[in-house]
């Protein structure tokens, strides 16, 4: 029965043309920023910072490259946008349009019903972060060449790969993103078990992940960033040290794995309270 709901979840999840507007935007912005990078003093400004550490500059402008320096604002602002827009919708849309009763009316339980929605949304959020990191890298692909990868965000990273290390690290970094984006959508889908309309539990969910930012950056808060959501989501992005802190981003991942099961957790037990009769 589980697997049916699930089945049935991912058929309607898909078969919404919203659900594909996060794959369109991705790719909007990634021509829109190579674009740019093309045409502007990007390269000269990144190579003088590579011959300033002793390094080549001109083996460092490359795809890879490219492909870190646009998804990084890309996981930072549009990721938490798509996200939680399926996480807000896909239980309190079902209430609101009044199809909630009807499926409760099948032997199934409210628990699988949630997991099932839970589990299709997770389906999303992976084949959105995968879909992001692999469009990234081709759309690069076509206006720079393959060479080794340099990753740098000030005071956090200074990495200088070469390509057969940098593209592994590359796709290790993409199983970290689609975890960080599953807890987003894991946020807003507690939001959407709660008694509010889909939109407020997206806007709730946006709200705790920017304020979350606005906390973790507050250099009064050094001491405590370690609370915050946006320093575990960072893990992928510490992929790119040298040496890579293994330790650390474990670390990272079993938090973000708690908070997956708590948003769950608390959803659940607020949703099997809820009276969908009257």
């Amino acid at each position: 029965m589980y697997l049916r709901f699930l089945s049935n979840e991912l058929w309607k999840l898909f078969g919404k043309k919203r659900t594909y507007m996060g794959f369109a935007v991705f790719v909007l912005a990634q021509n829109a920023m190579l674009f740019a990078f093309h045409f502007s003093r990007w390269e000269v400004q990144v190579q003088r910072l590579l011959e300033s550490n002793g390094h080549v500059g001109s083996e460092f402008i490359s795809a890879l490259t490219v492909s870190v320096v646009m998804l990084i604002p890309q996981a930072l602002l549009l990721m938490p946008l798509f996200t939680t827009l399926v996480g807000g919708d896909i239980v309190a849309k079902e209430v609101e349009d009044g199809t909630m009763r009807m499926i409760l009316s099948r032997p199934v339980t409210r628990l699988e019903l949630l997991a099932a929605k839970w589990t299709a949304g997770a389906v999303f959020c992976v084949l959105l972060a995968f879909a992001l990191g692999a469009s990234a890298l081709v759309f690069a692909l076509c206006w720079f060449p393959w060479k080794g990868m340099f990753v740098f965000v000030p005071d956090f990273v200074f990495g200088v790969l070469d390509s057969k290390t940098g593209f592994e690290l590359y796709l290790g970094s993409q199983i970290l993103c689609a975890i960080n984006a599953v807890t987003m959508f894991s946020l807003a889908f507690m939001f959407s078990c709660l008694n509010v309309k889909p939109a407020a539990a997206t806007i709730l969910a946006l709200s705790f992940l920017f304020f979350s930012l606005v906390m973790h950056e507050l250099p009064f808060f050094g001491d405590y960033q370690h609370w915050f959501l946006p320093h575990h989501f960072r893990n992928w992005i510490l992929t790119y040290s040298q040496p890579t802190p293994w330790p650390r981003i474990a670390e990272s991942l079993f938090i973000l794995f708690g908070y997956n099961a708590s948003t769950f957790i608390i959803g659940s037990a607020v949703f099997q309270s809820r009276d969908f009769k009257s």
